[in-house]
């Protein structure tokens, strides 16, 4: 079982890198060429579309975000997998540190970077990889954890549970509050990065990773076991 510390700051940790996600996608989908990296449900659909090419989507940079995110599921699940249920969240923190060094890179990628260079360029496929990496490595982690409406990523379940959990539809609603705050942290996220790309693409990333650092060493030092609730 989790300690009453660790019940308390785990869903903080999970909401602030609930709104990574949001930067992260910003990013991605407003200077990498309408491509997500952190949310694959909507990268397959881009997917399919560049298939029966539809202008301004490539299916070469979906196919790169999707290959990298796979590819972070594994080192994730990797890590998680020598996970006991009392050191969860430690294995966890090292999925997350892994997560801050490789948006740290994409910052790092991103010098220089023109959201309007795509074409003829390897720094965008760069910086798709590289987040995708990210978000796959921590959907992996996240995934272990099962914290209740708190994927970090996916917001369809949750919005769901709002509508189906509700007094209208004779529900109890249960962890409302959890569930309208991690659709806000999303919606803040994505709105935060799409305010700062306009400045700085690798600004917004520098931010991305910078949270996810915090919520990383926040969640490290709330416990040595994480709950599955």
């Amino acid at each position: 079982m989790a300690s009453p510390n660790a019940e308390k700051v785990i869903p903080y940790a999970l909401l602030g890198m609930t709104a990574v996600t949001g930067l992260v996608d910003a990013v991605s989908f407003l200077s990498l060429g309408h491509v997500f990296t952190a949310n694959m449900t909507g990268n397959i659909v881009f997917l399919a579309f560049a298939a029966a090419h539809v202008p301004g989507l490539s299916i070469a940079r979906s196919l790169t975000a999707l290959l990298a995110f796979l590819v972070g599921a594994i080192l994730g699940g990797r890590i998680m997998a020598r996970a006991s249920a009392d050191s969860q969240i430690r294995f966890a923190a090292q999925a997350f540190l892994l997560e801050v060094a490789l948006l740290f890179a994409a910052s790092l990628c991103a010098i220089g970077y023109r959201g309007d260079s795509l074409e003829n360029s390897f720094q965008p496929f760069a910086l798709i990889a590289l987040t995708a990496l990210a978000m796959g490595t921590r959907n992996a982690a996240v995934r272990k954890l099962a914290i209740p409406d708190l994927t970090t990523t996916v917001l369809t379940l949750t919005i769901t549970g709002i509508g189906a959990d509700s007094s209208l539809a004779h529900g109890n609603n249960p962890r409302l509050a959890r569930r309208v705050a991690a659709v806000a942290a999303m919606f803040l996220g994505a709105a935060l990065g799409a305010v700062v790309i306009h400045y700085s693409i690798l600004a917004a990333l520098g931010l991305a990773s910078a949270i996810s650092a915090v919520c990383s060493v926040v969640l490290f030092r709330s416990g040595p076991t994480a709950d599955k609730r």
